[in-house]
């Protein structure tokens, strides 16, 4: 074998660059379809169980609705009118979502913007720079 074909046989930087930029695409490709074949996954699954859930919460809905109109009847029991009733049980709905508002409300002031990150998100490109910043 020649000093020649030595040099011809050894891959040139020029090929060298193009057969990683190649296999580096075809990485990423794979990556993608193997991202996209998980997601896919992930949303039929995610799907299916907030259909469940949504199907639980119907049928909660129901049986709150029986329970009440239970109740209603049972008060009638003590001798009340059953319009009277229905009046104390929606009442007590009434009182249950006000407080509901309340709690959530008080809850949602609470909320906050996320200060330290941004701070940290501020930074990022100063350090891909290279640059240091003195917080």
């Amino acid at each position: 074998m020649s000093t020649q074909d030595e040099i011809t046989d050894d891959p040139t930087i020029g090929r060298l660059v193009a057969d990683a930029t190649r296999d580096l695409s075809a990485l990423v490709q794979a990556q993608i379809e193997l991202a996209k074949a998980e997601l896919r996954f992930s949303v039929k699954a995610g799907l299916l169980g907030t259909a469940l859930f949504l199907v639980a919460g119907f049928i909660g809905l129901l049986v709150i609705i029986l329970l009440s109109i239970a109740a209603a009847f049972f008060l009638t029991m003590t001798g009340l009118h059953p319009a009277w009733c229905f009046l104390i049980v929606s009442g007590a709905y009434v009182l249950l979502a006000a407080l509901l508002v309340l709690v959530g409300v008080n809850r949602v002031k609470k909320i906050r913007a996320p200060e330290q990150s941004i701070e940290t998100a501020k930074q990022i490109p100063a350090a891909l720079k290279g640059q240091h910043s003195a917080s």
